[in-house]
């Protein structure tokens, strides 16, 4: 089993930045990638970012691409999802997740088996 705790999420402008972080412990050993979804209200849980566990080849949702930064610092075991340009449709709750198979690339909810308990991401118009 893996724990996944996430923090950083909060209230920022519209055009502002926020980093949250996801620290995981564990089974970290069967972690093969990491990653980022959001929910908002009404909506499906949808893919935003990822990476392998082994910090290299992250992927992103066109949504966030180029305004997205994912990372992970590998001694800590915690994996950072940096957003800039932020716009009010980014509002969400953001989970992290982590997923066991060796699937990179792959956006599919189902895909990850682990999941945080989420964190609150809202922007203001």
């Amino acid at each position: 089993q893996v724990q996944l705790v996430e923090s950083g999420g909060g209230l920022v402008q519209a055009g502002g930045s926020l980093r949250v972080s996801c620290a995981a412990s564990g089974r970290t050993f069967s972690v093969y990638i990491l990653g980022w979804f959001r929910q908002a209200p009404g909506k499906e849980r949808e893919f935003v970012a990822a990476i392998r566990w082994s910090g290299l080849l992250p992927y992103y949702a066109d949504s966030v691409k180029g305004r997205f930064t994912i990372s992970k610092d590998n001694a800590k075991n915690t994996v950072f999802l940096q957003m800039n340009s932020l716009k009010p449709e980014d509002t969400a709750v953001y989970y992290c997740a982590a997923m066991t198979r060796s699937t990179w690339g792959s956006q599919r909810v189902s895909d990850f088996g682990s999941w945080g308990q989420g964190t609150q991401v809202t922007v203001s118009s």
